[in-house]
């Protein structure tokens, strides 16, 4: 059986062929037909567009750490609006006032989204998933003194202030440790952001017994880290790991034998792109 919307497509193709093909005057009412239906189709691709953008529009919220930021920087706003309104004989001031900071306003709600996101695999056993929304800048072997003082895979993610800020926990396991170390904020992309910046460390023992560490970093602009890691917890794929505000970086410390499947200078989606896998138990 056809749905309502396929039966008209294929009305409407029929009286198309119709019109196409006859080599006589065609009635005005199949025009008239022709014209209804193209309308109604019109119509119905619409609403198939305007449904789709609804349903994502409704899996983006706003994230509980830009509340109050939000609702305080609008207080201000509209106080300011309000004095340049009645200041000045001249609206312009006003309007000038409205534009540039009603835009900076519109970015910081856009800075704070975080949209509602599940893994689209249940099986997530050893995978490794990107925990932030940006680009990836840094995908290569370095040596780790601090925690591992090995040879690891270094996979590092550069979050501009457009991105999604939350953080999202990169595999399934167990959390070991988590520190914070207070420093400086050079910009993020640099190298030696991810030693010299403020930065929170979150040590993951997967399901395998290989250990990660996911390194939280903050940049020029960035200058609060939050980590809702605790020591002891059981992690998941799917959990927010924590929200760095205005613009930063992660860093992942991965196994010499995790399999890699991404590139320098690709967008990752926090929670879907695939980072890599690593490798069975270990013995």
């Amino acid at each position: 059986m056809m749905r309502g919307s396929q039966r008209c497509w294929f009305l409407w193709l029929k009286v198309t062929l119709i019109c196409r093909n006859s080599q006589k005057i065609i009635p005005e009412n199949l025009i008239n037909i022709k014209k209804s239906l193209s309308l109604h189709i019109g119509k119905n691709a619409l609403c198939i567009i305007m449904g789709k953008r609804i349903k994502k529009l409704k899996k983006i919220r706003i994230h509980h750490e830009g509340t109050d930021t939000l609702i305080y920087s609008l207080f201000i706003l509209i106080a300011i609006g309000v004095i340049f309104w009645r200041a000045f004989d001249s609206k312009l001031p006003f309007w000038i006032f409205a534009i540039v900071f009603g835009s900076v306003y519109c970015i910081v709600v856009n800075f704070f989204r975080c949209p509602i996101r599940r893994f689209p695999s249940e099986d997530t056993d050893l995978l490794i998933v990107a925990p932030a929304d940006g680009k990836i800048v840094v995908a290569e072997e370095v040596d780790e003194q601090e925690y591992f003082h090995e040879r690891r895979k270094m996979v590092s993610i550069f979050m501009s202030l457009f991105n999604v800020h939350a953080n999202w926990f990169p595999v399934d396991g167990r959390v070991v440790s988590v520190k914070h170390h207070n420093g400086n904020y050079h910009k993020a992309w640099l190298p030696k952001a991810s030693e010299e910046n403020e930065r929170a460390e979150v040590l993951i023992e997967a399901n395998n017994g290989q250990q990660i560490l996911c390194r939280q970093i903050a940049g020029a602009v960035a200058r609060r880290i939050v980590t809702y890691a605790k020591e002891g917890d059981e992690c998941y794929i799917d959990e927010h790991l924590g929200f760095i505000k205005f613009g930063s970086r992660v860093d992942l410390y991965l196994p010499l034998d995790a399999e890699i499947n991404v590139k320098v200078g690709q967008k990752t989606t926090g929670d879907q792109t695939i980072i890599g896998k690593l490798k069975g138990q270990n013995s």
